[in-house]
């Protein structure tokens, strides 16, 4: 039994490796199958990576972002029982607008994959003069309805809120440029419709050690907790080899969640195998989905590893949260409600 609590569905079946005993005090533990997904997974995609997956009816789905052999990205769809073992249509996903139209986007990139209540929404990154955000809906994984792009560009990483706060939807994401910028810190943004965003609010920037000292951005779904919302970030590091993408932890207010309760100093995981450290882009851990089992408090992280496969990793939500609390280091701009 967990001692902190954490908020959700049972998932007996989900993908689980108990902590090997060579991993003693890290707060995440890798798949020893790892990657789950290599090169070329379906004819015309060279490689699958920052994807996301969620449970259904005892199953699992995903939307996975496909590096098509021409360089453009695009978007997925999968289906798994396991959760490890995965059936992805060699077909792009389909956008359509309300009236069932088709509506594709240029490019798509870099999915997040949330229920709210009894919607499912597919989150990524797209061109809309610029980079920002994309957001489709569905509720039968056959038809994916675009709605209205949240927010005007630069942006990117948006992640939605499993459920909604004080009666609105919530979502982070990371205003940017189109380039790979020198900058990039986490806001959080709210709507009572899923269509007008406001109230926007700074939740953290760029840490001050190496691992996220050039920028972050947001990463799985918010797990909610009794210590309060769970995040998984990525952050990153300018070398003299180019960057480097870690995993970090932090904990937000439920209520409020601009509202930094403690966030970890040291990373939860950086590239070190050699699926994260070799690969189209080399050195790179990328947080996109993670899977819950409320009874036991056990955790699966979906990441994408050196732009080119899927990996996964797991902890429990004991382990996670107290490494997160004892190597928390918090500044004023984190803790407080960011709306100055």
């Amino acid at each position: 039994m967990s001692k902190v609590k954490l908020y959700g569905e049972s998932l007996p079946n989900m993908p689980w490796q108990e902590r090997p005993a060579n991993v003693k005090n890290a707060p995440l533990w890798r798949y020893t199958e790892n990657p789950v997904i290599k090169r070329n997974p379906v004819p015309g995609v060279a490689r699958i990576f920052n994807s996301a997956v969620v449970p259904v009816d005892g199953a699992y789905v995903g939307v996975f972002r496909g590096e098509q052999v021409n360089g453009v990205p695009f978007i997925y769809f999968g289906r798994s029982k396991n959760g490890i073992d995965w059936d992805i249509n060699p077909d792009k996903i389909q956008f359509v607008d309300e009236d069932g139209k088709p509506f594709m986007p240029q490019y798509a990139y870099d999915p997040r994959f949330v229920k709210v209540e009894d919607t499912y929404y597919a989150i990524w990154c797209q061109d809309f003069y610029g980079a920002a955000i994309g957001m489709a809906k569905t509720k039968d994984f056959k038809t994916f309805t675009r709605i209205e792009n949240p927010f005007l560009p630069f942006n990117r990483n948006a992640v939605l809120f499993p459920r909604k706060v004080n009666g609105n939807f919530m979502m982070l994401s990371r205003p940017s440029d189109s380039g790979h910028t020198p900058f990039g810190d986490i806001f959080v943004s709210e709507s009572p419709d899923m269509k007008y965003w406001g109230c926007h609010r700074h939740v953290m920037g760029r840490g001050t050690e190496w691992w996220e000292g050039l920028k972050i951005g947001g990463g799985a779904a918010p797990i909610e907790t009794s210590e309060g919302w769970l995040l998984f970030y990525h952050g990153v590091a300018g070398t003299c080899n180019g960057y480097v993408y870690s995993i970090g932890g932090a904990i937000l207010d439920r209520d409020e969640p601009s509202r930094v309760k403690y966030r970890c100093e040291n990373f939860l995981l950086t590239p070190e195998e050699w699926y994260e450290e070799r690969g189209f882009v080399p050195n790179v851990t990328f947080p996109c989905a993670t899977l819950c089992d409320a009874d036991t408090g056990r955790i699966a992280i979906y990441y994408g590893a050196a732009d080119t496969y899927v990996a996964m990793a797991f902890t429990t939500v004991d382990d996670v949260v107290s490494y997160i609390k004892e190597n928390s280091v918090t500044t004023d701009a984190d803790t407080e409600i960011g709306k100055r």
